[in-house]
């Protein structure tokens, strides 16, 4: 897949086939269009183009952005788009100037001058340019002057699936990582340096990782402990993660955990990736660390079991 990270970069194609939007998460229904892209590409001779825009649009316009939780940063998500078979990806630089721009300018100006659209996939309730006026049924009124054709993702198509971001974002705030996994088609998944912790986990014979996710805006699931696997160097470890404050040893500050079973390695500044499998139980108090370790062996042997089934 060609990465180009400004409409200015593209080379204008004879025949693309293209869909537009902020794709977070990349979930079973982006999925649906995307699939939609590829089966006309390949029955046109075409080429699958995804514009797509960073920030995200809502970090640029919206008053509420600091509590604005994503499910991918816009490096998974360029790579879940190579994964699907795209070919080009149009990162659009989202600004409040490209804000301002009509319907009609983003339509000439991106769509046709710049990117060739011949086919244009959207899902059903797409809208663009200032304040959203863009819909299908504008499109469809004015696709022959612009010269391309206009296809949109039903309703019906969309809702018999029943995802959306939302949904997959309130599901991981509560816990539901089965929910959210089921939406995606995929785990979970995100990304963080190793850092130095208090390594209370070592007295107790569970060193853990210390995952600091230095994307503020990345989705942490709720607190409590999950059954993990965890990529590094390449390599594939299974585990079990805490997000939480740590209330056993007076802890103050959320922090996220992982215990990688049969690794013993010092992995301090290094990048750990980590796909939440399962959720066990969540985050609580014990009155003494042995008690704490009682319930880790257990959380231990519960998320062995999970990872062999």
């Amino acid at each position: 897949m060609k990465v180009y990270n400004s409409i200015e970069s593209f080379e204008k194609l004879p025949y693309a086939v293209v869909t537009s939007g902020t794709f977070d998460g990349v979930h079973l229904g982006h999925q649906k269009i995307l699939s939609r892209l590829r089966e006309i590409s390949a029955n046109s001779g075409g080429e699958t183009v995804v514009l797509t825009f960073w920030p995200h649009p809502r970090m640029v316009v919206s008053e509420d952005s600091q509590g604005l939780q994503l499910l991918s940063t816009i490096d998974e998500k360029t790579e879940l788009l190579a994964h699907l078979g795209i070919q080009h990806l149009v990162i659009v630089p989202f600004t409040r100037s490209f804000s301002e721009l009509s319907s009609d300018e983003f339509i000439r100006q991106v769509l046709v001058d710049r990117i060739g659209t011949k086919k244009l996939v959207i899902g059903y309730d797409h809208r663009f340019g200032r304040n959203r006026e863009g819909s299908f049924d504008f499109l469809q009124q004015n696709a022959s002057q612009y010269g391309f054709e206009v296809e949109e993702i039903s309703r019906q198509d969309i809702d018999q699936l029943a995802i959306s971001s939302t949904r997959i974002r309130n599901a991981l705030l509560e816990g539901d990582v089965k929910e959210a996994n089921e939406l995606l088609g995929r785990p979970y998944e995100f990304s963080g340096t190793v850092v130095k912790g208090k390594q209370i986990g070592r007295t107790i014979g569970f060193p853990t990782a210390n995952v600091l996710v230095r994307e503020s805006y990345k989705l942490i699931p709720a607190n409590g402990v999950y059954t993990i696997q965890a990529r590094h160097a390449g390599t594939l470890y299974g585990g079990m993660l805490n997000i939480g404050t740590r209330p056993t040893v007076d802890g103050t500050t959320r922090t996220i955990e992982a215990n990688l079973f049969e690794f013993n390695k010092e992995i301090y500044g290094e990048k750990l990736q980590v796909e939440l499998l399962h959720y066990l139980r969540p985050e609580q108090k014990f009155n003494s660390l042995d008690s704490l370790m009682q319930q880790i062996k257990a959380d231990k042997e519960k998320s062995l079991a999970y990872l062999n089934k």
